[in-house]
């Protein structure tokens, strides 16, 4: 055990000491719109959507391979977990996930995540032409990723994941790798347990492909860009239940986010069940640029049957600028 234990602890190094994306950012400097696949922190499921974005220390089902890596390890034993969500945004944007859990060995879990966002169909415009060209074009992002989680004792578990995310523009493509490191301990008393996730840890690339820009003498192909860092993420939480029980439990969370281009912002949520069958959320994220209209909510209903379990979850989220943000997900558990 004490040999797993080191190897976690070379793997974080190796991770932090190897990428560029920075934890620590450089004093006096603007973090502000410094980074692109902005997509990435986009989370996919309703539940944490409802609970403010305080999950990284709940997270125990498939989406927990976005939120902390380790929490595949909380998911039903001896059944593929499956999972599948969509969020709608304003105008013709729209978000969509699946996943799949299944556990491989004695102590250790294997997952497969897609995501995929398409912003609609847009009119081209320039300066010479701003009411349109009559051209259109489309924008989409997406990324794939293998998820790899193992129980160390029991109270403590490790999980990392691979991915590689692609964010496409009209004749311009920027792919990257990335890999993310979540750790999750449990205490024990009133189910208190910690949460710990490094995300988004990528190498700056430099965009693929010929961007025309029009001046007055003509257009110019540019093929030289800048390179693009990735939104590198640090998140630290914890949850407990204050209430224990099959017909009622309570579960508060709070949970700390440290962006690489942003500031910090503060989450906190509460999950209340009645008899493991339906579920109220709400949460709150502080400090945020884009301030809430009202706390996050949401509803979620599982049903076990003869296959399994069936959860259906529903998050509602009211922004000043972004408007309302509704996401719905369907988890299934096959045995």
């Amino acid at each position: 055990m004490r040999k797993i234990e080191l190897v976690v602890v070379f793997i974080l190094g190796a991770v932090l000491n190897t990428v560029n994306a920075q934890i620590i950012p450089t004093f006096g400097d603007s973090r502000s719109g410094s980074t692109g696949m902005q997509f990435l922190k986009i989370s996919p499921d309703a539940r944490s959507l409802a609970l403010g974005g305080s999950f990284v220390a709940i997270a125990n089902d498939v989406s927990a391979m976005y939120w902390n890596p380790a929490g595949i390890t909380h998911t039903d034993t001896g059944k593929v977990n499956v999972f599948m969500s969509s969020t709608k945004y304003f105008g013709d944007i729209s978000a969509n996930y699946a996943g799949v859990v299944s556990k491989v060995g004695k102590l250790s879990y294997l997952g497969f995540q897609v995501f995929g966002m398409n912003y609609g169909t847009m009119q081209e415009t320039t300066e010479f032409e701003a009411k349109g060209t009559g051209r259109t074009f489309s924008v989409g992002n997406y990324y794939l990723g293998l998820t790899y989680a193992q129980v160390l004792t029991n109270s403590f578990s490790f999980g990392i994941n691979a991915r590689f995310a692609n964010e496409g523009y009209p004749n311009i493509t920027v792919n990257n790798v990335l890999f993310d490191l979540g750790l999750k301990y449990d205490v024990g008393v009133k189910n208190t347990r910690f949460g710990i996730n490094f995300s988004n840890f990528g190498f700056n690339v430099k965009p693929d492909g010929v961007a025309q820009v029009l001046k007055f003498n003509g257009s110019t192909d540019i093929t030289n860009f800048t390179t693009v860092t990735v939104p590198g993420v640090f998140r630290i939480g914890a949850a407990f239940d204050p209430i224990i029980g099959y017909t009622h439990n309570l579960t508060i969370a709070a949970q700390l986010n440290h962006p690489t281009d942003n500031n910090e912002t503060y989450a906190i949520g509460a999950e209340y069940s009645f008899k493991k069958i339906l579920y109220g959320r709400a949460g709150y994220e502080l400090a945020s640029d884009e301030q809430y209209l009202f706390p996050s909510l949401g509803v979620g209903f599982k049903l076990l049957r003869n296959f399994g379990g069936l959860t259906l979850d529903y998050g509602f989220m009211g922004k000043n600028q972004l408007g309302n943000i509704h996401r719905i997900s369907v988890a299934l558990n096959i045995k």
